[in-house]
Protein backbone atom coordinates (compact mmCIF):
# COMPACT_ATOMS: atom_id res chain seq x y z
CA UNK A 1 0.00 0.00 0.00
CA UNK A 2 1.24 3.48 -0.91
CA UNK A 3 0.65 6.10 1.78
CA UNK A 4 2.06 9.38 2.99
CA UNK A 5 2.37 11.09 6.34
CA UNK A 6 -0.64 13.34 6.95
CA UNK A 7 0.19 14.44 10.50
CA UNK A 8 0.52 18.12 9.64
CA UNK A 9 -2.07 18.89 6.95
CA UNK A 10 -2.66 22.59 6.39
CA UNK A 11 -5.53 24.43 4.70
CA UNK A 12 -3.99 23.90 1.27
CA UNK A 13 -3.66 20.15 1.68
CA UNK A 14 -6.03 17.28 1.00
CA UNK A 15 -5.58 13.57 1.52
CA UNK A 16 -6.90 11.57 -1.41
CA UNK A 17 -7.44 7.85 -1.84
CA UNK A 18 -7.52 5.64 -4.92
CA UNK A 19 -9.88 2.74 -4.18
CA UNK A 20 -8.91 -0.04 -6.58
CA UNK A 21 -11.47 -2.83 -6.26
CA UNK A 22 -12.92 -5.73 -8.20
CA UNK A 23 -16.71 -5.99 -8.09
CA UNK A 24 -18.67 -9.01 -7.00
CA UNK A 25 -19.70 -9.00 -10.62
CA UNK A 26 -23.32 -8.07 -11.33
CA UNK A 27 -24.17 -8.31 -7.63
CA UNK A 28 -25.18 -4.80 -6.56
CA UNK A 29 -25.51 -5.45 -2.84
CA UNK A 30 -22.29 -7.41 -2.42
CA UNK A 31 -20.29 -4.89 -4.46
CA UNK A 32 -21.80 -1.99 -2.51
CA UNK A 33 -20.65 -3.68 0.70
CA UNK A 34 -17.07 -3.83 -0.67
CA UNK A 35 -17.21 -0.11 -1.51
CA UNK A 36 -18.54 0.75 1.96
CA UNK A 37 -15.77 -1.30 3.61
CA UNK A 38 -13.13 0.65 1.69
CA UNK A 39 -14.77 3.99 2.58
CA UNK A 40 -14.53 2.89 6.22
CA UNK A 41 -10.85 2.10 5.68
CA UNK A 42 -10.38 5.51 4.07
CA UNK A 43 -12.06 7.15 7.04
CA UNK A 44 -9.75 5.36 9.45
CA UNK A 45 -6.82 6.76 7.47
CA UNK A 46 -8.28 10.31 7.53
CA UNK A 47 -8.78 10.43 3.75
CA UNK A 48 -10.74 13.47 2.52
CA UNK A 49 -11.73 12.04 -0.88
CA UNK A 50 -11.79 8.45 -2.09
CA UNK A 51 -12.64 7.46 -5.67
CA UNK A 52 -13.62 4.15 -7.24
CA UNK A 53 -13.57 2.81 -10.80
CA UNK A 54 -15.99 3.12 -13.68
CA UNK A 55 -19.17 1.01 -13.60
CA UNK A 56 -17.96 -0.68 -10.40
CA UNK A 57 -21.48 -1.12 -9.00
CA UNK A 58 -22.47 -3.68 -10.22
CA UNK A 59 -19.73 -4.16 -12.86
CA UNK A 60 -18.46 -3.52 -16.37
CA UNK A 61 -20.26 -5.36 -19.26
CA UNK A 62 -17.38 -7.68 -20.14
CA UNK A 63 -19.73 -10.21 -21.74
CA UNK A 64 -20.46 -8.00 -24.77
CA UNK A 65 -17.06 -8.55 -26.40
CA UNK A 66 -16.86 -12.17 -25.22
CA UNK A 67 -20.23 -13.46 -26.48
CA UNK A 68 -20.63 -11.78 -29.87
CA UNK A 69 -22.89 -9.16 -28.33
CA UNK A 70 -23.75 -7.43 -31.62
CA UNK A 71 -26.10 -10.25 -32.70
CA UNK A 72 -29.48 -8.54 -33.06
CA UNK A 73 -32.40 -9.89 -31.04
CA UNK A 74 -30.25 -12.70 -29.58
CA UNK A 75 -31.85 -14.44 -26.61
CA UNK A 76 -28.65 -14.69 -24.56
CA UNK A 77 -28.02 -10.93 -24.95
CA UNK A 78 -31.58 -10.19 -23.86
CA UNK A 79 -31.19 -12.36 -20.77
CA UNK A 80 -27.86 -10.77 -19.85
CA UNK A 81 -29.33 -7.29 -20.31
CA UNK A 82 -32.27 -8.22 -18.09
CA UNK A 83 -29.92 -9.45 -15.38
CA UNK A 84 -27.73 -6.33 -15.71
CA UNK A 85 -30.76 -4.08 -15.44
CA UNK A 86 -32.01 -5.93 -12.36
CA UNK A 87 -28.65 -5.42 -10.62
CA UNK A 88 -28.14 -1.81 -11.76
CA UNK A 89 -28.37 1.16 -9.40
CA UNK A 90 -31.58 3.11 -9.11
CA UNK A 91 -30.64 6.13 -7.05
CA UNK A 92 -34.26 7.05 -6.34
CA UNK A 93 -34.80 3.60 -4.79
CA UNK A 94 -32.04 4.20 -2.24
CA UNK A 95 -29.45 1.87 -3.72
CA UNK A 96 -26.65 4.30 -2.81
CA UNK A 97 -27.90 5.03 0.72
CA UNK A 98 -25.22 2.82 2.32
CA UNK A 99 -22.50 4.61 0.39
CA UNK A 100 -23.88 8.03 1.36
CA UNK A 101 -24.09 6.99 5.00
CA UNK A 102 -20.50 5.75 4.95
CA UNK A 103 -19.30 9.01 3.40
CA UNK A 104 -21.00 10.99 6.16
CA UNK A 105 -19.84 8.70 8.98
CA UNK A 106 -16.22 8.89 7.79
CA UNK A 107 -16.22 12.60 6.83
CA UNK A 108 -14.96 11.47 3.42
CA UNK A 109 -16.17 12.59 0.00
CA UNK A 110 -16.64 9.87 -2.62
CA UNK A 111 -16.59 9.47 -6.39
CA UNK A 112 -18.05 6.12 -7.46
CA UNK A 113 -18.83 4.61 -10.84
CA UNK A 114 -22.22 2.95 -11.19
CA UNK A 115 -24.54 1.54 -13.81
CA UNK A 116 -27.60 3.73 -13.41
CA UNK A 117 -31.13 2.58 -14.13
CA UNK A 118 -32.51 6.04 -14.72
CA UNK A 119 -36.15 6.55 -13.78
CA UNK A 120 -36.45 9.74 -15.82
CA UNK A 121 -35.61 7.73 -18.95
CA UNK A 122 -38.13 4.94 -18.38
CA UNK A 123 -36.14 2.78 -15.96
CA UNK A 124 -34.86 0.17 -18.41
CA UNK A 125 -32.08 1.89 -20.34
CA UNK A 126 -28.72 1.88 -18.59
CA UNK A 127 -26.22 4.70 -18.14
CA UNK A 128 -22.57 4.59 -17.16
CA UNK A 129 -22.67 7.15 -14.37
CA UNK A 130 -20.14 8.86 -12.10
CA UNK A 131 -21.63 9.98 -8.78
CA UNK A 132 -20.09 12.52 -6.41
CA UNK A 133 -21.07 12.31 -2.73
CA UNK A 134 -19.88 15.03 -0.36
CA UNK A 135 -18.60 14.69 3.22
CA UNK A 136 -22.13 15.21 4.54
CA UNK A 137 -23.33 12.18 2.60
CA UNK A 138 -25.27 14.23 0.05
CA UNK A 139 -25.17 13.45 -3.66
CA UNK A 140 -23.66 16.47 -5.42
CA UNK A 141 -23.71 15.35 -9.05
CA UNK A 142 -24.79 12.42 -11.20
CA UNK A 143 -22.83 12.45 -14.47
CA UNK A 144 -24.03 10.11 -17.21
CA UNK A 145 -21.24 9.24 -19.64
CA UNK A 146 -21.68 11.38 -22.73
CA UNK A 147 -20.69 8.71 -25.25
CA UNK A 148 -20.18 5.02 -24.47
CA UNK A 149 -17.08 3.60 -26.12
CA UNK A 150 -17.24 1.06 -28.93
CA UNK A 151 -18.99 -2.16 -27.76
CA UNK A 152 -20.32 -0.36 -24.67
CA UNK A 153 -22.91 1.22 -26.99
CA UNK A 154 -24.62 -2.17 -27.22
CA UNK A 155 -25.59 -1.99 -23.54
CA UNK A 156 -25.25 1.64 -22.34
CA UNK A 157 -27.20 4.67 -23.51
CA UNK A 158 -25.51 8.05 -24.18
CA UNK A 159 -25.82 10.58 -21.35
CA UNK A 160 -26.07 14.35 -21.17
CA UNK A 161 -24.24 17.35 -19.73
CA UNK A 162 -26.19 17.64 -16.48
CA UNK A 163 -23.39 16.15 -14.40
CA UNK A 164 -20.54 18.24 -15.82
CA UNK A 165 -19.83 19.98 -12.53
CA UNK A 166 -17.04 20.68 -10.07
CA UNK A 167 -17.28 20.52 -6.29
CA UNK A 168 -15.35 22.51 -3.71
CA UNK A 169 -13.42 20.32 -1.31
CA UNK A 170 -11.10 22.24 0.96
CA UNK A 171 -8.87 24.41 -1.19
CA UNK A 172 -9.65 22.31 -4.29
CA UNK A 173 -12.34 22.22 -6.96
CA UNK A 174 -12.82 18.58 -7.94
CA UNK A 175 -14.34 17.28 -11.16
CA UNK A 176 -14.32 14.06 -13.08
CA UNK A 177 -15.12 12.05 -16.19
CA UNK A 178 -15.77 8.44 -17.13
CA UNK A 179 -13.14 6.45 -19.03
CA UNK A 180 -12.67 7.63 -22.64
CA UNK A 181 -14.54 10.86 -21.91
CA UNK A 182 -11.17 11.88 -20.54
CA UNK A 183 -9.88 11.90 -24.12
CA UNK A 184 -12.57 14.41 -25.16
CA UNK A 185 -10.91 17.87 -25.14
CA UNK A 186 -14.15 19.85 -24.87
CA UNK A 187 -15.35 17.80 -21.89
CA UNK A 188 -12.05 18.48 -20.15
CA UNK A 189 -12.26 22.16 -21.14
CA UNK A 190 -15.73 22.41 -19.59
CA UNK A 191 -14.35 21.29 -16.22
CA UNK A 192 -11.27 23.50 -16.52
CA UNK A 193 -13.54 26.46 -17.19
CA UNK A 194 -15.48 25.69 -14.00
CA UNK A 195 -12.27 25.97 -12.00
CA UNK A 196 -11.25 22.33 -11.71
CA UNK A 197 -7.84 21.78 -10.14
CA UNK A 198 -8.24 18.15 -9.05
CA UNK A 199 -9.32 15.90 -11.90
CA UNK A 200 -10.70 12.41 -11.19
CA UNK A 201 -10.77 9.99 -14.12
CA UNK A 202 -12.47 6.66 -13.47
CA UNK A 203 -11.81 3.53 -15.55
CA UNK A 204 -12.92 -0.12 -15.65
CA UNK A 205 -9.25 -1.03 -15.21
CA UNK A 206 -6.35 -0.99 -17.64
CA UNK A 207 -2.81 0.29 -17.24
CA UNK A 208 -2.58 1.21 -20.94
CA UNK A 209 -5.41 3.74 -20.46
CA UNK A 210 -4.11 5.41 -17.31
CA UNK A 211 -0.34 5.51 -17.83
CA UNK A 212 -0.08 8.27 -20.44
CA UNK A 213 -3.34 10.20 -20.18
CA UNK A 214 -3.13 10.80 -16.42
CA UNK A 215 0.13 12.71 -16.81
CA UNK A 216 -1.15 14.55 -19.89
CA UNK A 217 -4.28 15.82 -18.10
CA UNK A 218 -2.14 16.96 -15.18
CA UNK A 219 0.14 18.96 -17.49
CA UNK A 220 -2.69 20.33 -19.63
CA UNK A 221 -4.78 21.48 -16.68
CA UNK A 222 -1.84 22.24 -14.38
CA UNK A 223 -3.95 20.23 -11.94
CA UNK A 224 -3.63 17.14 -9.81
CA UNK A 225 -4.84 14.21 -11.90
CA UNK A 226 -6.19 11.00 -10.35
CA UNK A 227 -6.95 7.87 -12.37
CA UNK A 228 -8.91 5.26 -10.45
CA UNK A 229 -9.55 1.84 -11.94
CA UNK A 230 -11.35 -1.35 -11.18
CA UNK A 231 -10.03 -4.88 -11.43
CA UNK A 232 -11.58 -7.96 -13.01
CA UNK A 233 -10.33 -11.51 -12.70
CA UNK A 234 -11.97 -14.66 -13.98
CA UNK A 235 -12.55 -15.61 -10.36
CA UNK A 236 -14.72 -12.49 -9.90
CA UNK A 237 -17.52 -13.95 -12.09
CA UNK A 238 -20.07 -15.48 -9.66
CA UNK A 239 -21.22 -19.02 -10.37
CA UNK A 240 -24.83 -17.83 -10.86
CA UNK A 241 -23.92 -15.45 -13.70
CA UNK A 242 -26.20 -16.07 -16.71
CA UNK A 243 -24.35 -17.74 -19.60
CA UNK A 244 -21.19 -17.96 -17.49
CA UNK A 245 -19.66 -20.79 -19.52
CA UNK A 246 -19.92 -18.79 -22.75
CA UNK A 247 -18.43 -15.70 -21.07
CA UNK A 248 -15.48 -17.61 -19.64
CA UNK A 249 -14.92 -19.37 -22.94
CA UNK A 250 -14.87 -16.00 -24.70
CA UNK A 251 -12.33 -14.70 -22.19
CA UNK A 252 -9.82 -17.31 -23.33
CA UNK A 253 -6.80 -18.17 -21.19
CA UNK A 254 -6.38 -14.68 -19.75
CA UNK A 255 -7.03 -14.68 -15.99
CA UNK A 256 -6.83 -10.88 -15.47
CA UNK A 257 -9.39 -9.10 -17.66
CA UNK A 258 -8.82 -5.65 -16.12
CA UNK A 259 -5.51 -5.06 -14.36
CA UNK A 260 -6.11 -1.73 -12.62
CA UNK A 261 -3.49 0.93 -13.17
CA UNK A 262 -4.76 3.49 -10.64
CA UNK A 263 -2.33 6.38 -10.30
CA UNK A 264 -1.90 10.04 -9.32
CA UNK A 265 0.12 12.79 -11.01
CA UNK A 266 0.94 16.29 -9.81
CA UNK A 267 0.39 19.51 -11.80
CA UNK A 268 3.89 19.19 -13.27
CA UNK A 269 3.01 15.74 -14.61
CA UNK A 270 5.26 13.83 -12.22
CA UNK A 271 4.01 10.72 -10.44
CA UNK A 272 2.88 10.91 -6.83
CA UNK A 273 1.50 7.37 -7.08
CA UNK A 274 2.72 5.29 -10.01
CA UNK A 275 0.21 2.97 -11.72
CA UNK A 276 -0.78 0.15 -9.39
CA UNK A 277 -1.55 -3.09 -11.23
CA UNK A 278 -3.00 -6.52 -10.43
CA UNK A 279 -3.86 -5.78 -6.78
CA UNK A 280 -6.81 -4.49 -4.81
CA UNK A 281 -6.08 -1.75 -2.32
CA UNK A 282 -6.43 1.80 -1.07
CA UNK A 283 -3.56 3.99 -2.25
CA UNK A 284 -3.31 7.42 -0.61
CA UNK A 285 -1.34 10.63 -0.90
CA UNK A 286 -1.46 14.18 0.42
CA UNK A 287 -1.78 16.85 -2.26
CA UNK A 288 -1.11 20.57 -1.84
CA UNK A 289 -3.02 23.31 -3.66
CA UNK A 290 0.08 25.49 -3.56
CA UNK A 291 1.53 23.29 -6.30
CA UNK A 292 -1.43 24.15 -8.54
CA UNK A 293 -0.87 27.86 -8.02
CA UNK A 294 2.81 27.48 -8.78
CA UNK A 295 2.25 25.68 -12.09
CA UNK A 296 -0.56 28.03 -13.14
CA UNK A 297 2.00 30.87 -13.10
CA UNK A 298 3.16 29.99 -16.61
CA UNK A 299 0.04 28.29 -17.99
CA UNK A 300 -3.60 28.59 -16.92
CA UNK A 301 -5.78 26.95 -19.57
CA UNK A 302 -9.01 28.70 -18.48
CA UNK A 303 -7.39 31.90 -17.18
CA UNK A 304 -4.63 34.09 -18.54
CA UNK A 305 -3.79 31.62 -21.32
CA UNK A 306 -7.36 31.49 -22.68
CA UNK A 307 -8.80 33.72 -25.41
CA UNK A 308 -12.59 33.71 -24.97
CA UNK A 309 -12.85 36.55 -27.48
CA UNK A 310 -11.60 34.07 -30.10
CA UNK A 311 -12.72 30.59 -28.95
CA UNK A 312 -15.50 29.86 -26.47
CA UNK A 313 -17.28 26.70 -25.28
CA UNK A 314 -21.03 26.37 -24.66
CA UNK A 315 -22.14 23.68 -22.19
CA UNK A 316 -25.78 22.52 -21.97
CA UNK A 317 -26.33 21.11 -18.48
CA UNK A 318 -30.05 20.47 -18.80
CA UNK A 319 -31.07 16.93 -17.87
CA UNK A 320 -32.48 15.37 -21.03
CA UNK A 321 -35.77 13.46 -20.96
CA UNK A 322 -38.40 12.31 -23.42
CA UNK A 323 -41.24 14.32 -21.92
CA UNK A 324 -41.84 17.54 -20.05
CA UNK A 325 -44.95 17.26 -17.89
CA UNK A 326 -46.89 20.41 -17.13
CA UNK A 327 -49.69 19.91 -14.56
Amino acid sequence: MFTTNDASLNKDQLKVGLGQLAPVWLDREATTDKVVAMINQAGAEKVDLVAFGEALIPGYPFWVSMTDGARFNAQDQKELHSHYTDQAVQIEAGHLDKVCAAAKANNCAVYVGIIERALNRGGHSLYCTMVYIDKQGEIGSVHRKLMPTYEERLTWAPGDGHGLRVHQLGAFNTGGLNCWENWMPLSRAALYGMGEDLHVAIWPGCHRNTHDLTKFIAKEGRSFSMAVSGLMRKSDFPDNTPHLAAILDGAGEEQMLANGGSCLAGPDGEWLIEPQCDIEGLFTAVIDHGRVREERQNFDVAGHYSRPDVTKLTVDRRRQALIKIID
